[in-house]
């Protein structure tokens, strides 16, 4: 693992010596910190707000998507209303209430506690996003350790809390960051029990686990479904369909106990949404499936279409830093896609991201629950040393740290401009 650190820093300008001292110190951090899972997540915890928190109190809502969530939600805790959910004088269906109750369970902790116009701070409503972004890094750790070492497990890790669009997606008081977190527990369970039947086979041993992965596959599916509708799922059955494809057999599916799961899992999500449709008839499901989703799925939407390629080539900025690393990584994940991990993990990523990429409606954040699988298969091939030594990939390194350097300060730049404008300045989550 030091030589690997090593190799990928040779264009460095440290002398090999110093190199070697930097490689030593690297890997005595990384030997303090994994002597215990419990040092891990307290490391895990302090990166997350170390890298989360700038910005995150001062940043005004630039984004309108959170504008219009924080006022629905001031608007829920004013009328005491947690079942309908509304913006000003309209019904906003477009996602389900998860989100909307985090928050104002949050807001109406402020407010008890006396913090003075807890109703207008924005930063009080983007705190479920860091708690989902730490979460989700947290996950993501526990997600890996079914493929990688612990150290593999811990740079996993910080590989997706390093990223750009886990670091915007913190500071957004949206669903995405929450939904990751739900993504990467589901995934992270499916993992252990399809890897345990890999082991076993068709008569081995459901395992010691019992219930206890299906009970989180199925609990993080309803609380996915409830913050951001069915998209959840589709992670899940993606990766199992391919899974079932490449294995020409399903029999792994019945490991996670899906009739007893299923049920649970509506018993957990079903009575908001009958709830709602009791109040609303079929407003909701009109909204959100037919006015929301479809319009995505026929078309670019609100101006955001773009043409297949756009996450692959948005990918080099929004998974810096670990994009040059992915790249190194390819020709190796590719020899090993028949592997139960890599094959795993190539499941979970390409149906999605081909889906992703078909589909004409395109923003950056949909892709995101799909980096940690990016990450530890990157990890996975670092930890091996089976980085690729193609040259234009070493130089690629180097142009590939600029670019994201660049629009990360002007966004810095840009946020302090806007923060001075009086549009701004006059909004009340300002």
């Amino acid at each position: 693992m030091t030589r690997t650190f090593g190799h990928i820093e040779r264009n460095a300008p440290a002398t090999p010596s110093r190199q070697r001292g930097l490689d030593r110190q690297i890997a005595a951090l990384l030997d303090f910190v994994t002597v215990s899972h419990q040092r891990v997540l307290a490391f895990l915890v302090i990166c997350g707000l170390i890298f989360f928190l700038p910005g995150f109190f001062h940043i005004p809502p630039v984004d309108r998507d959170e504008a219009r969530f924080a006022q629905a939600t001031k608007q829920m805790v004013e009328t005491g209303d947690y079942i309908d959910i509304r913006f000003q004088d309209e019904v906003r269906y477009k996602k389900p209430v998860g989100i909307y109750w985090m928050q104002s369970a949050l807001v109406n902790g402020a407010i008890k506690a006396g913090i003075p116009g807890a109703k207008v701070r924005i930063w009080i409503y983007r705190i479920p996003s860091l708690a989902g972004a730490i979460g989700a890094v947290l996950l993501t750790y526990w997600a890996a350790l079914a493929f990688l070492t612990r150290r593999g497990a811990l740079l996993a890790a910080m590989t997706l809390c390093a990223s750009i669009l886990l670091g915007v997606e913190a500071r957004l008081a949206k669903t995405d960051a929450m939904l990751l977190m739900m993504a990467v527990a589901a995934m992270g369970a499916m993992a252990r029990v399809y890897l345990r039947w890999q082991r076993d086979g068709d008569d081995g041993p459901s395992g010691p686990e019992g219930w206890l992965m299906p009970g989180i596959f199925w609990t993080a599916l309803a609380a996915g479904l409830l913050i951001k509708g069915p998209l959840v799922l589709m992670f899940a059955v993606t990766t199992a369909i391919t899974l079932a494809i490449l294995d020409r057999s399903a029999g792994w599916i019945w490991r996670l106990r899906p009739i007893w799961g299923v049920l649970w899992m509506l018993v957990l999500a079903l009575p908001w949404f009958i709830a709602i449709v009791l109040k609303s008839g079929d407003s909701f499901f009109a909204q959100s499936i037919g006015g929301d989703l479809m319009t995505k799925v026929a078309g670019g939407q609100e101006s955001h279409g773009a043409p297949p390629g756009y996450y692959l080539a948005l990918f080099w900025l929004t998974f810096w830093p670990g994009a040059p690393l992915t790249a190194m990584a390819a020709p190796a994940i590719y020899r090993a896609w028949r592997q139960p991990g890599a094959a795993f993990l190539l499941a979970w990523i390409i149906p999605c991201w081909l889906i992703f990429e078909a589909v004409p409606t395109k923003l950056p954040h949909y892709v995101l629950p799909l980096y940690p699988a990016i990450a530890i298969l990157t990890i996975g091939a670092l930890e091996l040393r089976v980085l690729s030594s193609a040259a234009w990939l070493k130089r690629g390194a180097g142009w590939w740290f600029w670019l994201p350097a660049i629009i990360s300060v002007g966004a810095i730049i840009a946020a302090i401009m806007l923060i001075r404008q009086p549009l701004f300045a006059a909004w009340p989550f300002a």
